[in-house]
Parts: C-alpha cells; sequence; structure tokens
C-alpha cells in the first residue's frame, strides 16, 4: 500500500495488475516528496456506491457495492457539473461502473460526501477485506436508479459516467488523448505502489442529506476529511487567517 528488483518489461494486458521492476528506484524519491506534501493538505472523504453487475439481474436482488475515495473532486460546473475520483486497481467498484450500460439514460452512480460523523462509514468502505458486507451495517435509501444513498452524509451526487475509464499508468496512453484513437493501454511493471483509473461523470441530481447520528448535530454538518494519514474535520483557526494589518 519489497520484491527484489526484476528486469524491466512491459506487456499489454486486458485486465491491469500489479507488477515490478527497478523503474520504482527511479522516481522512488519524487514519489516520497509528494506523499509528504499531499499529507499536509486535508482531503474531503467520499463512498461512491455502485450495483455489480449480475447475468440474472432479472431474478437475483441486487448486489451494492462501495469504495471509500480520498481523491474526488469537483472539476466543472458549465456546460455540464462534473466530477472526477481516481480508484486503485484491481478494485470491484471500477469492474461495476465499467460494467453500467451506457445506453442507460439514468445514473450509474451515487458520490456521498461524508460528514464528520461517519468515519467508521469511511473505514467500512476502504476495508474491504475486513469489513465483508458493509451495507449490512449501514443505514441508506436508494435513489431513483436503486443505487445506494448513505444516511447520515452532508448530501449525495447522482452521476452518470461521461465516457470510459482513463489508464493513469500509461504515460503515452495519455498523451495520446484528443489525437484519435489512443493505442490499448500498457501496464507498467512497478517495484512498488499501485496503478489507478480516473473516472468523470456528470452529476445529475444532488441528494439531501438525511440526519441520523443523536446527539452529533454538529458532526453531521461538519465535511470528514483525510489529513496527516487521519480522520479530522474542520475548525476555527487559532488566529484569523487575514488578520488586519496594522
Amino acid at each position: 500500500m519489497s520484491l527484489s528488483c526484476v528486469r524491466h518489461r512491459r506487456r499489454v494486458a486486458s485486465v491491469p495488475a500489479r507488477h515490478f521492476s527497478s523503474s520504482g528506484a527511479v522516481h522512488g524519491a519524487l514519489q516520497s516528496k509528494i506523499r509528504e506534501l499531499m499529507r499536509e493538505t486535508a482531503q474531503p472523504v467520499a463512498v461512491v456506491t455502485a450495483i455489480m453487475p449480475s447475468q440474472d439481474a432479472d431474478h437475483i436482488p441486487p448486489a451494492y457495492h462501495g469504495a471509500t475515495l480520498s481523491s474526488f473532486t469537483s472539476i466543472a460546473m458549465d456546460p455540464h457539473p462534473l466530477i472526477a475520483f481516481a480508484l486503485r486497481l484491481p478494485s470491484r467498484m471500477s469492474t461495476a461502473l465499467k460494467a453500467a450500460d451506457s445506453t442507460h439514460e439514468g445514473s450509474h452512480m451515487v458520490v456521498n460526501l461524508l460528514s464528520a460523523a461517519q468515519q467508521s462509514v469511511a473505514r467500512k468502505f476502504a476495508r474491504p477485506d475486513l469489513y465483508h458486507e458493509p451495507f449490512a451495517s449501514t443505514r441508506f435509501r436508494l435513489n431513483v436508479d436503486g443505487i445506494p444513498i448513505l444516511d447520515g452524509s452532508l448530501g449525495a451526487l447522482t452521476c452518470r459516467l461521461v465516457a470510459a475509464s482513463v489508464p493513469l499508468y500509461d504515460a503515452k496512453f495519455l498523451k495520446t488523448l484528443g489525437l484519435g484513437a489512443p493505442p490499448k493501454a500498457v501496464v507498467p511493471q512497478l517495484e512498488q505502489g499501485v496503478i489507478s483509473e480516473l473516472f468523470i461523470a456528470e452529476v445529475l441530481s444532488v441528494e439531501a442529506s438525511t440526519a441520523l447520528y443523536e446527539g452529533q448535530d454538529d458532526l453531521q454538518t461538519l465535511p470528514l476529511l483525510y489529513h496527516r494519514q487521519s480522520f479530522t474535520t474542520i475548525l476555527p483557526p487559532p488566529t484569523p487567517l487575514n488578520p488586519d494589518d496594522h
């Protein structure tokens, strides 16, 4: 979240997987500095929910899936409200979103913006190895397309994918974007670290928040943030951010 270095190779893969190579040592120092800096910034925490694909959707109740995001952001308002987030691979959420029906006029996912009262929710959807059925202990309602909206959040965004996911692990692929049909993405071999895909979606509607946690009214109106590798929220600064000049 090492193995001995192996000879650098690149190969085409239909399903991205984690691989290892000496290339990680070259960029390790830069990556470490980036991580150190980003840990000093506070990131909003969100949980994206969707429906897992089923071969017998007419007879089997839908299987819900959720994943905690730390890379969520709003990227545009006009002419269409757009949001973006990245998922580490392999990812069941990535599988679910890629299986979404592009011809369906409805939503593909819901992005739930967590409140400061929902640290446990963030942990449950971030650790599927420890919490195998997070929806069993999480209160939620469904949007018009049957996708879960988590109760107790600041609010939620019902969204629809606008394009195929973008593989962030192939620089050559990224450089060809907008220049015609891009080549098939090539999975690099990494000594350490993970690979990711970027998803961009249009916001179709904003879902209102629902009070859930009694006695925590103040926390339910504050955002859950991730800062210095732990959950926190906003507090008034000890001194004014813009003190008057004297």
